[in-house]
């Protein structure tokens, strides 16, 4: 029995290469309850981060009391993370939404369900008569299912017909999607979790895999502590716990990521450290990329990374050595300078030594939140569904097809709308129903001044859609209590392709509805119909959704059609999955053919620097023919940079307590007693020059906002802070005075030219000391990389009742 607050990853089950992982199965029950006690088991998967671990929740008397890891699933093996293992109690807060609200002049008051959507539906034809489809805004989450993904998109985009549709994955992973696209031109990711199994060197490239994918660092940690371990490398600015257990650790300055991935490609094709038979086989563009990172020896991108070139050049050596290459990215990468250049550079090394396709020659451009590889196959996360092109014409008739609609009414006409300037058409006018599905953007989007502004404009019309009232909720016209995981059933993918199924274990509370069944009233309220005049939606169980995804999804690279609910009861299952691939898909482009087709392909591709979009004529013209693309990038400086009046380079980022806004995980006692506040994290040089200690409470100001939290004096890097991004005032009390906490009062409104990605990473900040400690540390936790600097004395973190871990369990 351990206690899985104080360590995160359990007790460790070694194995050697080629070995299968064993099985650990992670268990948590309610204080005094037994397995015996336990009604039902309900199969289910964790959707707490990305990994999607199998798990199946007890039930008893009509309430969720625990839940416990499925040994037999792929991901997993049985283990579950801290959030996994506590976060369902949320479900069983006592301020849940249970009824609708509606706005009376300053307050929300309860209604029913028919004045809230009567009114939702009358300002929705109001708006289409006046203004036209353009008028449609809708923002969605990476934590809906894919089923009710699916139906978002079919009644906005073939219904409304407006292209202003995207999730709160654009903050996350809209740079993995895009990345995929630029050089092997589809999305899909291309690896599977099991290579590290396989695996002699592991690169992970802005990726604190211990933190925000706790179960999948527990598969790496168990292969580092077997016989035969793997080599790591680890770029990241912070001592994470990866980089104290790396061979080599690159702690990098804020922004330079590209720098310092052109010199590690100089350094392999220097040496010849390039399979030249495959490069020549199945890329295009070797001379290109080489000319390039010829320019970028280690010595200068040193004096731009302030990593020393020696380490630059053992990195290299490292990774132009291994016979199976594994590399991990996620938002060190994808919310940094030159994101998606630099996401597309640490695919160019793989391609470059020939690692893909084969067992532990993966890579993983992560994502961060648990179905966003759901909005991007539905076409809600800025594309068209089943990864189709929007500039191809063929399909757009073929979708038009499936959905029985007139191919003008689909809005392929520019490229589908981002968030940000969803945002932008929002606060200037253009947009005039925003409407916000299980996201909190009051919380999560840059430069929050100006997102609280565009909701407080009169002539917008906000919808939330949420379980609790979060932050962004009260902003709003209406608000729609929602039904949240363990209280629905649907599917959802993982970032491996993984597709799982969750099925309802319990009611929701009071009249909460699912956010499939909200999004087909309101197409049923709104009479939409397909070119026959029928409705548009022609189903309406999840199950049916599903089966009508499958037609979407058919011949395409994220194809479905061989899963069936029955199959998932089994486990999850790795996409594609077709007659001819049953048992799914492990690793794509085994046979080194690649998605670039012109026919086949999702993107034509973008000038990496400025956005620009390749057209149809210069996409062929280099006759890819199956081909990966390796693309080059010059170092560009980031947008904004420390200087004399703001000297410090602010990243933020998670911890492994707190999921996005905390709407979950704050509800989860022990999860919150661990990171109970927001802090900043400063270097113990940096931190001594301003007379900071421990605990101190710190004014961190940038030029467009400030926060004042405690010092957690750690071991980032000299010159830069850090601040976790989970933290607003939905938990505050209202009568206390309390000093804004929210990262996102500082960081910039600027984003990847590509991926349309926001930059969280690179903002300049200046640090002033307000108010000692009182003898009182910073409530950031020991255990992973805001541990304390050596000589920094703090209580370690600790809290959750034991959980029960057996290994193996009978039967998985």
């Amino acid at each position: 029995m351990l206690d899985r607050i104080a360590d995160p990853w359990g007790v460790r089950t070694p194995y050697g290469r080629d070995e299968p992982w064993p099985t650990r199965v992670d268990q948590l029950l309610d204080p005094g309850l037994a397995e015996g006690d336990v009604e039902r088991w309900v199969h289910s998967a964790c959707v707490l981060c990305a990994n999607g671990c199998a798990l199946d929740i007890a039930v008893k008397d009509g309430r969720m009391v625990g839940v416990r890891g499925r040994g037999a699933d792929h991901p997993n093996h049985g283990r579950l993370g801290p959030k996994g293992l506590f976060g369902w109690q949320a479900n069983r807060a006592r301020d849940r939404l249970t009824r609708p609200l509606v706005r009376r002049g300053e307050r929300l008051v309860e209604a029913d369900w028919d004045t809230a959507m009567g009114a939702i539906v009358a300002r929705s034809r109001e708006i289409r008569a006046k203004h036209g489809a353009g008028a449609f805004g809708f923002y969605s989450s990476g934590q809906l299912l894919l089923e009710e993904y699916y139906t978002l998109s079919l009644l906005a985009r073939g219904g409304l017909g407006t292209p202003h549709v995207d999730g709160n994955t654009r903050l996350c992973t809209a740079t993995a999607a895009q990345s995929m696209r630029e050089s092997f031109g589809c999305d899909g990711q291309p690896g599977s979790m099991s290579d590290v199994d396989h695996c002699d060197t592991l690169f992970l490239v802005g990726y604190n895999v211990a933190e925000t994918q706790t179960v999948f660092w527990m598969r790496m940690l168990d292969r580092l502590d077997g016989p035969d371990p793997p080599r790591l490398v680890v770029v990241d600015p912070r001592r994470s716990v990866p980089a104290r257990r790396a061979d080599v650790h690159l702690p990098i300055k804020g922004g330079t990521n590209v720098a310092l991935l052109n010199a590690i490609l100089h350094e392999i094709l220097r040496n010849g450290w390039l399979d030249r038979a495959f490069v020549d086989a199945y890329t295009i563009g070797l001379d290109a990329l080489a000319a390039l990172v010829d320019r970028y020896p280690p010595a200068r991108a040193a004096s731009i990374c302030g990593v020393p070139a020696d380490r630059i050049r053992e990195a290299a050596r490292v990774l132009g050595s291994a016979e199976r290459l594994f590399s991990a990215c996620l938002q060190g990468v994808y919310q940094s300078n030159q994101a998606t250049a630099a996401a597309v550079q640490v695919n160019n090394i793989h391609l470059v030594r020939g690692m893909i396709g084969r067992p532990g020659c993966g890579i993983i451009q992560s994502n961060g939140q648990p179905t966003s590889q759901n909005t991007r196959e539905t076409g809600c996360n800025g594309e068209m569904p089943g990864f189709r092109n929007h500039r191809n014409r063929r399909h757009m008739e073929e979708l038009a097809r499936i959905w029985n609609v007139d191919p003008l009414v689909i809005p392929s006409w520019g490229a589908p709308t981002h968030a940000m300037k969803i945002l932008r058409y929002a606060a200037e006018g253009s947009i005039k129903l925003l409407w916000i599905i299980a996201t909190n953007p009051a919380v999560s989007i840059p430069e929050l001044r100006r997102l609280r502004s565009t909701l407080d404009q009169e002539p917008l019309f906000v919808v939330v859609q949420d379980a609790f009232l979060t932050e962004t909720a009260r902003h709003a016209d209406i608000v729609l209590p929602a039904a949240i995981w363990g209280e629905k059933t649907g599917t959802f993918t993982n970032t491996d392709r993984t597709v799982h199924l969750t099925e309802k274990a319990v009611e929701p509370p009071g009249e909460a509805r699912s956010d499939l069944d909200i999004l087909l009233d309101y197409a049923r309220r709104m009479d939409l119909r397909d070119k026959d005049g029928a409705p548009l939606v022609k189903w309406r169980t999840p199950e049916e959704a599903f089966e009508a995804w499958k037609v979407c999804s058919k011949g395409r690279p994220c194809d479905y059609t061989g899963i069936t609910y029955d199959r998932l009861r089994g486990g999850g299952i790795q996409w594609p999955c077709t007659d001819e691939r049953p048992e799914g898909t492990p690793r794509l482009y085994t046979d080194h053919r690649f998605f670039s087709d012109p026919e086949v392909a999702q993107d034509f591709g973008h000038d990496l620097d400025t956005g620009g979009a390749r057209s149809e004529t210069e996409f062929r013209a280099l006759n890819p023919a199956g081909r990966a693309f390796l693309r080059a990038s010059e170092y560009l400086p980031p947008i904004e940079e420390a200087d004399d009046e703001y000297p410090f380079l602010l990243t933020t980022g998670r911890t492994i307590y707190q999921f996005h806004t905390r709407t979950k995980t704050a509800r989860a006692p022990q999860l919150q007693r661990a990171a109970p506040d927001a802090w900043v994290e400063i270097a113990a040089p940096d931190a001594r020059r301003l007379a900071i200690e421990e605990g101190d409470w710190v004014r961190v100001e940038s030029p467009r906002g400030h926060v004042v939290v405690r010092a957690r004096i750690s071991e980032i890097r000299e010159g830069a802070v850090f601040l976790p991004f989970h933290y607003g005032t939905w938990d505050e009390d209202p009568g206390s005075h309390r000093w804004p906490r929210a990262a996102n009062e500082l960081t910039i409104t600027a984003w990847d030219p590509v991926s349309k990605q926001p930059y969280f990473k690179v903002a300049k900040v200046k640090l002033l000391r307000v108010a000692a400690s009182g003898g009182v540390p910073s409530p950031a936790p020991t255990t992973g990389a805001a541990a304390p600097a050596p000589g920094v004395v703090v209580p370690p973190t600790v809290g959750g009742p034991a959980a029960e871990e057996s290994n193996p369990r009978p039967g998985g």
